[in-house]
């Protein structure tokens, strides 16, 4: 993977954390274990309990996305 681009790879939060993005985690290709809060991998490599933990607060994300939108 070459140089990362701001916006594309990465922005940065509220409190001025980087955050990798969901093609950043595409174009990487695997899930790295860390929880990283756009992994599209389903956080496979995370282990118990928190993969789960991070799994519910995902779809209740999601379920507060789709009613904003609505």
């Amino acid at each position: 993977m070459n140089r990362l681009s701001e916006g594309t790879d990465f922005y940065y939060d509220e409190n001025d954390n980087m955050v990798l993005t969901a093609s950043y985690h595409l174009e990487r290709g695997y899930c790295c274990g860390h929880g990283c809060r756009h992994c599209p991998f389903e956080y496979e490599n995370v282990p118990e309990p928190r993969r789960n933990l991070l799994l519910k607060a995902a779809k209740h994300e999601h379920k507060k996305e789709d009613s904003a939108n609505s």
